[in-house]
Protein backbone atom coordinates (compact mmCIF):
# COMPACT_ATOMS: atom_id res chain seq x y z
CA UNK A 1 0.00 0.00 0.00
CA UNK A 2 1.50 3.42 -1.35
CA UNK A 3 1.62 5.74 1.65
CA UNK A 4 -1.07 8.97 1.52
CA UNK A 5 0.13 11.30 4.55
CA UNK A 6 2.55 12.79 2.63
CA UNK A 7 1.31 15.53 -0.11
CA UNK A 8 1.56 15.41 -3.44
CA UNK A 9 5.24 15.89 -5.20
CA UNK A 10 6.29 16.18 -1.89
CA UNK A 11 8.88 13.36 -1.81
CA UNK A 12 11.63 11.66 -3.21
CA UNK A 13 11.23 8.23 -4.11
CA UNK A 14 13.96 5.58 -4.22
CA UNK A 15 14.17 1.61 -5.60
CA UNK A 16 15.96 -0.29 -3.19
CA UNK A 17 16.77 -4.31 -2.53
CA UNK A 18 20.11 -4.05 -0.76
CA UNK A 19 22.58 -4.44 -3.58
CA UNK A 20 25.96 -2.40 -4.00
CA UNK A 21 23.94 0.03 -6.96
CA UNK A 22 20.88 0.32 -4.80
CA UNK A 23 22.64 1.66 -1.75
CA UNK A 24 24.11 4.52 -4.14
CA UNK A 25 20.75 5.10 -5.22
CA UNK A 26 19.82 5.57 -1.82
CA UNK A 27 22.69 7.65 -0.88
CA UNK A 28 21.90 9.70 -3.76
CA UNK A 29 18.21 9.88 -3.33
CA UNK A 30 18.30 11.03 0.21
CA UNK A 31 20.98 13.96 -0.70
CA UNK A 32 18.40 14.94 -3.44
CA UNK A 33 15.54 14.71 -0.59
CA UNK A 34 17.13 17.12 1.74
CA UNK A 35 18.12 19.61 -0.97
CA UNK A 36 14.68 19.60 -1.42
CA UNK A 37 13.32 19.60 2.01
CA UNK A 38 11.21 16.68 1.48
CA UNK A 39 10.71 13.15 2.70
CA UNK A 40 12.43 9.95 1.32
CA UNK A 41 10.15 7.08 0.21
CA UNK A 42 12.55 3.45 0.35
CA UNK A 43 10.64 1.08 -2.21
CA UNK A 44 10.95 -2.61 -1.57
CA UNK A 45 9.11 -5.14 -3.30
CA UNK A 46 9.19 -9.07 -1.83
CA UNK A 47 12.00 -11.05 -2.32
CA UNK A 48 10.56 -13.83 -4.70
CA UNK A 49 13.16 -14.92 -6.23
CA UNK A 50 14.52 -16.32 -2.92
CA UNK A 51 11.42 -18.89 -3.03
CA UNK A 52 12.34 -22.19 -4.48
CA UNK A 53 9.85 -24.44 -5.84
CA UNK A 54 7.88 -27.60 -3.64
CA UNK A 55 10.05 -29.60 -6.25
CA UNK A 56 13.67 -28.75 -3.67
CA UNK A 57 15.09 -27.04 -6.33
CA UNK A 58 17.55 -24.53 -6.16
CA UNK A 59 16.13 -20.57 -5.86
CA UNK A 60 16.32 -18.99 -9.12
CA UNK A 61 15.93 -15.21 -10.48
CA UNK A 62 12.77 -14.58 -11.23
CA UNK A 63 11.64 -11.74 -14.25
CA UNK A 64 9.14 -8.79 -13.19
CA UNK A 65 6.41 -10.90 -15.39
CA UNK A 66 6.77 -13.64 -13.39
CA UNK A 67 5.05 -15.09 -9.54
CA UNK A 68 5.44 -18.06 -8.09
CA UNK A 69 3.75 -21.12 -9.66
CA UNK A 70 2.27 -22.75 -6.65
CA UNK A 71 1.17 -21.11 -3.39
CA UNK A 72 3.14 -20.55 -0.76
CA UNK A 73 2.43 -21.72 2.64
CA UNK A 74 1.59 -19.10 5.68
CA UNK A 75 5.39 -19.98 7.04
CA UNK A 76 6.40 -18.81 3.86
CA UNK A 77 4.93 -15.96 3.27
CA UNK A 78 5.77 -14.74 6.44
CA UNK A 79 9.72 -15.54 5.69
CA UNK A 80 9.68 -13.92 2.64
CA UNK A 81 8.00 -10.80 4.42
CA UNK A 82 10.61 -11.06 7.10
CA UNK A 83 13.21 -10.46 4.80
CA UNK A 84 11.73 -7.68 2.64
CA UNK A 85 11.26 -6.26 5.85
CA UNK A 86 15.21 -6.81 6.94
CA UNK A 87 15.81 -4.61 3.53
CA UNK A 88 13.99 -2.18 3.82
CA UNK A 89 14.66 -1.68 7.85
CA UNK A 90 18.16 -1.58 6.69
CA UNK A 91 17.75 1.11 4.29
CA UNK A 92 15.99 3.27 6.82
CA UNK A 93 18.58 2.62 9.48
CA UNK A 94 21.62 3.75 6.64
CA UNK A 95 19.69 6.80 5.91
CA UNK A 96 18.72 8.06 9.48
CA UNK A 97 22.50 7.03 10.60
CA UNK A 98 23.72 9.70 7.95
CA UNK A 99 20.64 12.28 7.94
CA UNK A 100 19.12 12.08 11.35
CA UNK A 101 16.84 14.87 10.67
CA UNK A 102 15.56 13.08 7.11
CA UNK A 103 11.75 11.66 7.53
CA UNK A 104 12.24 8.43 5.86
CA UNK A 105 8.92 6.65 4.87
CA UNK A 106 9.53 2.71 4.01
CA UNK A 107 7.06 1.01 1.56
CA UNK A 108 6.94 -2.87 1.19
CA UNK A 109 5.24 -4.12 -1.75
CA UNK A 110 4.31 -7.53 -3.43
CA UNK A 111 3.54 -5.16 -6.92
CA UNK A 112 6.31 -6.04 -9.64
CA UNK A 113 9.43 -3.45 -9.44
CA UNK A 114 8.22 -0.82 -12.73
CA UNK A 115 4.91 -1.00 -11.58
CA UNK A 116 5.64 -0.02 -7.90
CA UNK A 117 8.01 2.58 -8.87
CA UNK A 118 5.68 4.18 -11.69
CA UNK A 119 3.35 4.29 -8.92
CA UNK A 120 4.86 5.68 -6.26
CA UNK A 121 6.35 7.88 -8.65
CA UNK A 122 3.03 10.28 -9.69
CA UNK A 123 3.26 11.75 -6.69
CA UNK A 124 7.11 12.33 -6.02
CA UNK A 125 9.56 14.99 -7.02
CA UNK A 126 11.98 12.73 -8.25
CA UNK A 127 11.95 8.64 -8.54
CA UNK A 128 15.40 7.30 -8.25
CA UNK A 129 16.73 4.34 -9.30
CA UNK A 130 20.24 2.45 -9.55
CA UNK A 131 21.68 0.54 -12.83
CA UNK A 132 20.79 -3.58 -11.82
CA UNK A 133 19.50 -4.93 -8.67
CA UNK A 134 18.70 -8.36 -7.10
CA UNK A 135 15.93 -10.00 -4.96
CA UNK A 136 12.59 -8.13 -4.63
CA UNK A 137 14.08 -5.90 -7.68
CA UNK A 138 15.40 -8.75 -9.56
CA UNK A 139 14.64 -6.91 -13.12
CA UNK A 140 16.38 -3.86 -11.69
CA UNK A 141 18.80 -3.55 -14.56
CA UNK A 142 19.26 -0.70 -17.09
CA UNK A 143 17.44 -2.58 -19.79
CA UNK A 144 14.63 -4.38 -17.80
CA UNK A 145 12.93 -2.44 -15.10
CA UNK A 146 14.94 0.83 -15.35
CA UNK A 147 14.60 1.17 -19.24
CA UNK A 148 10.84 0.62 -18.13
CA UNK A 149 10.72 3.24 -15.23
CA UNK A 150 12.57 5.73 -17.93
CA UNK A 151 10.16 4.95 -20.83
CA UNK A 152 6.99 5.38 -18.85
CA UNK A 153 7.03 8.01 -15.66
CA UNK A 154 5.57 11.09 -15.67
CA UNK A 155 7.64 13.00 -13.28
CA UNK A 156 11.44 13.50 -13.12
CA UNK A 157 13.51 10.04 -13.10
CA UNK A 158 16.97 10.23 -11.73
CA UNK A 159 19.31 6.60 -12.94
CA UNK A 160 22.32 6.41 -10.79
CA UNK A 161 25.35 6.07 -13.02
CA UNK A 162 29.17 6.11 -12.86
CA UNK A 163 31.77 5.48 -9.99
CA UNK A 164 31.33 7.53 -7.02
CA UNK A 165 34.19 10.49 -6.89
CA UNK A 166 34.31 14.32 -5.50
CA UNK A 167 31.64 16.52 -7.13
CA UNK A 168 32.96 18.79 -9.95
CA UNK A 169 30.34 21.81 -8.91
CA UNK A 170 28.21 21.54 -12.59
CA UNK A 171 25.20 20.42 -13.81
CA UNK A 172 24.94 19.14 -16.96
CA UNK A 173 21.44 19.79 -19.93
CA UNK A 174 21.98 18.56 -23.55
CA UNK A 175 19.47 20.12 -25.67
CA UNK A 176 18.35 19.26 -29.04
CA UNK A 177 15.79 22.20 -29.83
CA UNK A 178 13.58 24.71 -27.78
CA UNK A 179 11.28 21.94 -27.10
CA UNK A 180 13.69 20.68 -24.89
CA UNK A 181 12.60 23.75 -22.46
CA UNK A 182 11.56 21.64 -19.17
CA UNK A 183 14.68 20.16 -18.92
CA UNK A 184 16.82 23.61 -19.30
CA UNK A 185 14.18 24.63 -16.30
CA UNK A 186 15.09 21.67 -14.54
CA UNK A 187 18.77 21.88 -15.06
CA UNK A 188 18.27 25.74 -13.66
CA UNK A 189 16.83 24.59 -10.69
CA UNK A 190 18.95 21.56 -9.93
CA UNK A 191 21.76 24.45 -10.16
CA UNK A 192 20.71 26.33 -8.17
CA UNK A 193 20.06 23.65 -5.31
CA UNK A 194 23.65 22.30 -5.77
CA UNK A 195 25.27 25.72 -5.80
CA UNK A 196 26.50 24.43 -9.15
CA UNK A 197 27.29 26.20 -12.15
CA UNK A 198 25.12 24.93 -15.46
CA UNK A 199 25.86 23.69 -18.35
CA UNK A 200 23.38 24.01 -21.44
CA UNK A 201 25.21 21.50 -24.27
CA UNK A 202 23.62 21.43 -28.19
CA UNK A 203 25.22 18.96 -30.28
CA UNK A 204 24.12 18.61 -33.98
CA UNK A 205 25.72 17.33 -37.44
CA UNK A 206 25.22 18.69 -40.68
CA UNK A 207 22.82 17.22 -42.86
CA UNK A 208 23.87 15.77 -45.84
CA UNK A 209 21.78 15.40 -48.87
CA UNK A 210 22.09 11.87 -50.45
CA UNK A 211 23.13 11.98 -54.21
CA UNK A 212 24.42 15.93 -53.94
CA UNK A 213 28.20 16.94 -54.28
CA UNK A 214 28.24 20.25 -53.84
CA UNK A 215 31.67 22.43 -53.92
CA UNK A 216 33.55 23.14 -51.27
CA UNK A 217 33.17 26.82 -51.18
CA UNK A 218 29.07 25.85 -51.06
CA UNK A 219 29.70 23.08 -48.26
CA UNK A 220 31.72 25.61 -45.96
CA UNK A 221 29.78 28.70 -46.17
CA UNK A 222 27.12 26.29 -45.56
CA UNK A 223 28.11 24.70 -42.78
CA UNK A 224 29.25 28.30 -41.32
CA UNK A 225 25.79 29.39 -41.40
CA UNK A 226 24.49 26.64 -39.76
CA UNK A 227 27.06 27.03 -36.90
CA UNK A 228 25.76 30.01 -36.31
CA UNK A 229 21.97 29.14 -36.25
CA UNK A 230 23.02 25.97 -34.18
CA UNK A 231 25.02 28.09 -31.63
CA UNK A 232 21.71 30.52 -30.95
CA UNK A 233 19.89 27.04 -29.60
CA UNK A 234 21.13 26.92 -26.22
CA UNK A 235 21.66 30.52 -26.02
CA UNK A 236 18.05 31.19 -26.51
CA UNK A 237 17.03 28.59 -24.64
CA UNK A 238 18.65 29.62 -21.65
CA UNK A 239 17.90 33.57 -22.02
CA UNK A 240 14.58 33.93 -19.93
CA UNK A 241 15.68 31.98 -16.85
CA UNK A 242 19.30 33.62 -16.73
CA UNK A 243 16.71 36.55 -15.46
CA UNK A 244 15.13 34.05 -13.18
CA UNK A 245 18.24 32.53 -11.34
CA UNK A 246 20.92 35.47 -11.41
CA UNK A 247 22.77 33.07 -9.09
CA UNK A 248 23.50 30.40 -11.48
CA UNK A 249 26.53 30.73 -13.42
CA UNK A 250 25.40 29.47 -16.99
CA UNK A 251 27.56 28.16 -19.72
CA UNK A 252 25.85 27.19 -23.41
CA UNK A 253 28.10 25.36 -25.92
CA UNK A 254 27.35 24.08 -29.36
CA UNK A 255 29.29 21.29 -30.93
CA UNK A 256 29.64 19.74 -34.13
CA UNK A 257 29.48 16.23 -33.25
CA UNK A 258 27.04 13.36 -32.19
CA UNK A 259 24.90 14.11 -29.79
CA UNK A 260 25.27 10.80 -27.63
CA UNK A 261 29.30 10.94 -27.80
CA UNK A 262 29.15 14.60 -26.99
CA UNK A 263 26.84 14.15 -23.79
CA UNK A 264 28.76 11.06 -22.78
CA UNK A 265 32.15 12.61 -22.96
CA UNK A 266 30.71 16.13 -21.53
CA UNK A 267 29.14 14.00 -18.98
CA UNK A 268 32.79 13.31 -16.99
CA UNK A 269 32.99 16.46 -16.14
CA UNK A 270 29.47 17.02 -14.41
CA UNK A 271 27.36 15.93 -11.59
CA UNK A 272 24.46 15.26 -12.85
CA UNK A 273 23.29 14.79 -16.70
CA UNK A 274 19.65 15.98 -17.10
CA UNK A 275 17.69 15.26 -20.60
CA UNK A 276 14.73 15.70 -21.56
CA UNK A 277 12.04 12.49 -22.46
CA UNK A 278 9.82 13.20 -25.60
CA UNK A 279 7.29 10.36 -25.91
CA UNK A 280 4.54 9.97 -28.63
CA UNK A 281 1.26 9.92 -27.62
CA UNK A 282 -0.78 6.33 -27.40
CA UNK A 283 2.51 4.36 -28.46
CA UNK A 284 3.40 1.14 -27.14
CA UNK A 285 6.77 -0.08 -25.98
CA UNK A 286 9.69 1.55 -24.86
CA UNK A 287 9.76 5.08 -25.97
CA UNK A 288 13.05 6.00 -25.46
CA UNK A 289 15.25 7.34 -28.70
CA UNK A 290 19.00 6.48 -29.22
CA UNK A 291 20.37 9.16 -27.97
CA UNK A 292 18.53 8.68 -24.85
CA UNK A 293 19.26 4.89 -24.62
CA UNK A 294 23.00 5.22 -25.17
CA UNK A 295 23.47 7.90 -22.37
CA UNK A 296 21.49 5.98 -19.76
CA UNK A 297 23.88 2.98 -20.33
CA UNK A 298 26.78 5.12 -20.92
CA UNK A 299 27.08 7.99 -18.85
CA UNK A 300 29.89 8.80 -16.26
CA UNK A 301 27.48 10.28 -13.54
CA UNK A 302 24.14 10.43 -12.69
CA UNK A 303 20.86 10.73 -15.70
CA UNK A 304 17.96 12.66 -15.04
CA UNK A 305 14.81 12.45 -17.66
CA UNK A 306 12.40 15.30 -17.35
CA UNK A 307 9.30 13.60 -19.24
CA UNK A 308 7.53 16.06 -21.62
CA UNK A 309 4.68 15.41 -23.17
Amino acid sequence: MVPTDVPSADRVVVGFDGSGPALRALDHAAEEALRRNVALEVVCGWPWGLHGSKRGTEPREQTERERPGEAITPNEAQTLYRAGRAVTDAAVERVASRHSDLRTIPHLTTEPAARALLRAGRAAALTVVGTRGHGGFTGLLLGSVGLRVAAHCTRPLTVVRGEAREPHGAVLVGIASEADADAVRFGFQEAHRRGASLKVLHAWQYPAVPGVLPSAELYWEGTDQQRRCEAAVPAFATAVLREEYPDVEVHTESVYEGAARALVEASTRADVLVLAAHRPRHSLGLQLGPVTHAVLHHAHCPVTLVPVA
